[in-house]
């Protein structure tokens, strides 16, 4: 049976890249040469005198196996018999001044699980795609003006398996998904983001240390019950992004660090090697060959596991030369400042190869500086990212939300100064794993008040949130109403949902990622002020606001109003820009969701006169400590009386 079109172009873009990708020529590969099947290795290890692949098939014996240097390139390269899946192997090298140890492969596709190190021969080639559909769709499909609610989830503590006793009582990656996918269906979200998959020696670090960048973790199972994970969202038209760490390795023994007895991954200036704040190493990102490793393990993401996206982690670590380093170290480039001018290079080199390879995936920078034209095109100078997190409005808001409600008219400033810049970048907007860890509380232990105004904070605060402009990103527990932290060792607290409060928080996220995904005024214009205006932003001594989120077609509005006190207000007016009829479409107030059930349940009916700058007013009731929705209601016509002005 023919293929149709759209699984041709996908295949003919795969087989374009994996002709000139690194992870095709280094590593572990099985061959046949000669009529005789085996493995070729292949490593790039410059410095060292010696080097040998040793595992069980020799009884880690080096003298065996000893690998070809390649002239002077610096890389080696041996040919061995006999050799099928599954067999274990590492690299001996010996120095120059004739040190030896065992080192994993950096191009391994697969490792042993933790405390073991080894890495493992497999194939990748034996899975079945079955979403060329979802792929094509994607590649011609640009996410600025689409709906984007990602669901955080670190794979280790979403759900653990209550059959095993021990802490490795993970569930693999094709259980999770079966059940993850119909959770996140419900919900209502459009992807999901994984916390890194990369193989890492501590479960402590959440893999953000990793030692094998392309080895997915063996915790979960293996290549292709990863394939199946990813797989099994594309089938259910959700999209799969990974959290990935181009800056900075962990230094364990095995891993990348001095790894042919001398700084290779890692910067020779010991300064700038050394990333004081994690205990990590810096990559060098001046050097050719690392610049490869770690530009072609992006693709290798996309291209081996079709994955959607990624989010660069730690992008300010990259940028800065001074990042994280002790008083007395400043480091200038050759300009005098303190710019890091190829990680610069890197990252604008990484986004223009993976766009050009496959467009319309998302690029994230998770980068708290300031740093300018980070979403920009790199033809315009920007470093290209398609997204960044917006760390400035998540600080504000989480600053704000924290006081007590009688404090908060002093200020008013942090809920309404994100949107002096919100438009200088394409942000998302993130509650990510990072706010409910280390004694930070969980976002609903965060909210202040008794137990029910907890709840009605958490909720008026995500009203918040959707209204926004930007994309959005929630982690994993807070839709539950999580009491503590992020607890990577233990699975979230499911069980609470067995309580009314819990229950109704979590049906309050489901509804408002619902009326997310159905109003294209929400997030049809999300970069553009064109997208958004004030109706009333000044009302800091009652803690009002007062907004409108506008689609392409301008008749496309939807007016948002929030009350951050515990206060009701009636025949409260709002200005509004049509004299029609209105319709209040959610209210996080509502008794389903646990509120006090302050709604306006009537038509709401305008009038003429000029309010808030806007030349009519509609009067409502304003619920406690709650976000509301208003839309206009064309169905019925109402008539403008003559001597109105109507303004077009």
């Amino acid at each position: 049976m023919n293929k149709p079109k759209y699984a041709k172009k996908v295949i003919l873009n795969s087989n374009k890249i994996k002709k000139f990708r690194t992870y095709n020529i280094f590593g572990s590969h099985l061959k046949t040469i000669n009529g005789i099947s085996g493995v070729r290795f292949t490593l790039w290890a410059p410095n060292a005198k010696y080097v040998s692949v040793v595992g069980d098939f020799n009884n880690w014996t080096g003298s065996l196996h000893k690998m070809k240097k390649i002239k002077s390139s610096g890389i080696w390269t041996l040919f061995i018999p006999n050799l099928k899946c599954g067999d274990i192997y590492k690299y001996e090298i010996i120095t120059l001044d004739n040190k030896k140890f065992l080192k994993s492969d950096p191009y391994a596709f697969y490792s042993e699980l933790r405390p073991n190190t080894a890495s493992k021969i497999v194939s990748l080639d034996k899975y079945t795609w079955h979403d060329e559909e979802f792929i094509f769709k994607r590649s011609t499909t640009p996410l600025y003006d689409k709906a984007l609610n990602i669901y955080e989830v670190h794979l280790g503590s979403w759900k653990r398996d209550e059959n095993k006793d021990d802490e490795d009582n993970f569930k693999n990656y094709k259980d999770i998904a079966d059940e993850l996918v119909e959770y996140v269906i419900d919900m209502g979200y459009t992807h999901i983001e994984i916390l890194p998959v990369t193989e890492h020696p501590l479960d402590a670090s959440w893999g953000y240390q990793s030692t094998g960048y392309y080895s997915v973790t063996s915790r979960y199972g293996t290549p292709e019950d990863f394939m199946y994970f990813v797989d099994k969202f594309h089938q259910n038209n959700i999209g799969v992004l990974i959290d990935w760490v181009p800056g900075h390795f962990c230094k364990d023994s095995h891993g990348l660090y001095r790894f042919d007895g001398t700084p290779l991954y890692e910067y020779d200036n010991p300064i700038l090697a050394e990333n004081f704040d994690w205990g990590t190493a810096n990559f060098d990102l001046s050097k050719k060959e690392v610049r490869h490793f770690l530009i072609n393990n992006a693709l290798f993401w996309f291209d081996v596991y079709h994955i959607d996206g990624i989010r660069v982690d730690a992008v300010a670590n990259m940028l800065y030369l001074n990042y994280g380093k002790k008083e007395g170290m400043s480091i200038k480039n050759k300009f005098g400042g303190n710019e890091n001018l190829d990680a610069i290079d890197f990252l604008k080199t990484l986004n223009k190869t993976v766009f050009r390879y496959f467009p319309n995936v998302l690029m994230i920078a998770e980068d708290s500086s300031c740093f300018p034209y980070i979403t920009a095109p790199t033809y315009l100078n920007g470093v290209g990212f398609n997204y960044k997190w917006n760390m400035g409005w998540m600080n504000d808001m989480l600053k704000y939300m924290q006081m007590d409600p009688i404090y908060r008219k002093y200020h008013h400033n942090l809920i309404t100064f994100s949107l002096m810049y919100a438009f200088s970048e394409n942000f998302i907007l993130p509650l990510s794993h990072d706010e409910v860890v280390h004694g930070k509380k969980s976002l609903l232990d965060k909210m202040p008040g008794d137990y029910w105004q907890k709840f009605a904070n958490l909720r008026l605060f995500y009203g918040y949130m959707m209204s926004h402009p930007g994309k959005k990103l929630l982690f994993m527990g807070a839709e539950i109403g999580q009491f503590l932290e992020w607890r990577y060792t233990h699975s979230l607290d499911w069980t609470l949902l067995d309580y009314p409060m819990h229950k109704s928080l979590n049906l309050y996220f489901k509804e408002i990622n619902s009326l997310y995904k159905k109003e294209k005024a929400l997030w049809e214009v999300d970069h553009s002020y064109e997208g958004f205006q004030w109706i009333d932003h000044q009302n800091f001594e009652q803690s009002i606001i007062s907004f409108m989120r506008i689609g392409k077609e301008k008749k496309d509005f939807i007016i948002v109003i929030c009350n951050f006190t515990p206060v009701v207000y009636h025949n409260y007016k709002i200005g509004v820009p049509s004299f029609v009829h209105y319709k209040e479409i959610f209210n996080s107030d509502n008794e389903a969701f646990g509120g006090s059930n302050v709604l306006n349940k009537d038509v709401i009916k305008p009038h003429i006169e000029n309010w808030h700058n806007q030349p009519y007013h509609i009067e409502i009731t304003i619920p406690p400590l709650a976000t509301i929705f208003i839309k206009p209601h064309y169905k019925y016509k109402i008539k403008l009386p003559s001597k109105a002005i109507k303004i077009k």
